[in-house]
């Protein structure tokens, strides 16, 4: 029988909202499972003082290394990393990183199948590449690199020879291009960035949207679709990531408001798609298996289809409550994963 490992970094499971739901999945399918931290793996012994929940309550007790280890959360400190990297080495994790957006974006790019859908994306190395990319396109995205949950991220628009506008989240500011330059350096001494072109997805409301296309490999190792939800920006917004101030709603009745004659071939191509990239991201990746992606796509006034982002630890929507469903898939396919 597989036993599995949550990995964490929180020491108190109690406080990871969902450690309860892999425990209670993985008891629902009959799955030995237990929680651990850096702190509880004893290397010389190849044991762990873990905890696994039973009659109500998590209790603590030692278990040999699992066959399989669902890495729940990034290393917070060196420590936990070189820990983290031990475990990486000696048993199967099932979750396994997909590189900086950019990287993305050029694996994407060579891959061919599906580069039509990407937006064009540079890096922001100066402020030449930036006044190169906003002369090209009249208004221009700004990302961190190494963003998530739309953090970070800066619109700005070429207003007149001597003027840009610049939106950040619900505020907008009006520099002249000395200025830009100034607010351009300070923003970039720390962080790297990139370059878009801004790709208007809006709802017949003005509200900015994406979809969330969250996929998910289930207990035969194959790729399933676990969900397909909108993210909506409030009006005035630039951004529409749940973590930056947007919300949801249901699929069905945002493709009936905004494609009334054909909303079914609409929800039939996104799930195509979910699939069918899912199949082909992971063979852009030599001897890595993904767990899971959360595939962010956009739709403009044309219906032509738009790849934003790609994600490897996606989160879950809580309106949907399909926590369960999430954490019954990682589970089986951790199961599956110790069978190889």
């Amino acid at each position: 029988m597989a036993l599995i490992g949550m990995f964490h970094f929180r020491e108190d499971p109690r406080s990871v909202i969902k450690a309860y739901a892999y425990a209670a999945a993985a008891k629902m399918e009959g799955v030995p499972f237990f929680y651990f931290t850096p702190q509880n793996v004893i290397k010389e012994k190849k044991r762990i003082c873990g905890k696994i929940y039973e009659n109500g309550e998590w209790i603590e007790k030692e278990f040999p290394f699992p066959d399989v280890i669902y890495n729940a959360s990034a290393p917070p400190d060196d420590d936990a990393e070189e820990m983290y990297d031990f475990l990486y080495e000696h048993i199967p994790f099932t979750s396994h990183s997909i590189g900086n957006k950019l990287r993305v974006y050029h694996r994407i790019q060579k891959g061919e199948t599906f580069a039509h859908y990407l937006i064009p994306t540079i890096e922001a190395k100066d402020f030449n590449s930036l006044s190169h990319a906003i002369s090209q396109y009249g208004k221009i995205l700004l990302k961190p690199k190494y963003g998530h949950q739309g953090k970070g991220i800066v619109t700005i628009e070429k207003q007149s020879i001597r003027w840009y506008r610049l939106f950040e989240g619900d505020r907008s500011f009006s520099f002249r291009k000395k200025k830009l330059m100034k607010w351009f350096a300070e923003l970039t001494e720390n962080d790297d960035y990139i370059v878009q072109p801004f790709i208007s997805c809006r709802l017949k409301s003005g509200n900015v949207y994406d979809l969330r296309l969250h996929v998910q490999k289930n207990g035969d190792g194959e790729w399933v679709i676990t969900s397909i939800y909108p993210r909506i920006g409030p009006i005035g917004s630039i951004i529409s990531n749940i973590g930056s101030g947007g919300y949801t709603g249901y699929l069905d009745d945002i493709l009936k408001k905004e494609f009334p004659d054909c909303w079914r071939e609409v929800n039939e191509r996104l799930e195509r798609f979910a699939l069918d990239f899912a199949h082909h991201f992971e063979s852009l990746y030599k001897d890595v298996l993904f767990d899971e992606l959360g595939i962010d796509i956009g739709l403009d006034h044309q219906q032509k289809m738009w790849l934003f982002e790609v994600n490897w630890r996606p989160g879950e929507p809580v309106l949907f409550n399909c926590e369960l469903d999430v954490a019954r898939n990682t589970i089986l396919y951790a199961k599956y994963l110790a069978g190889r």
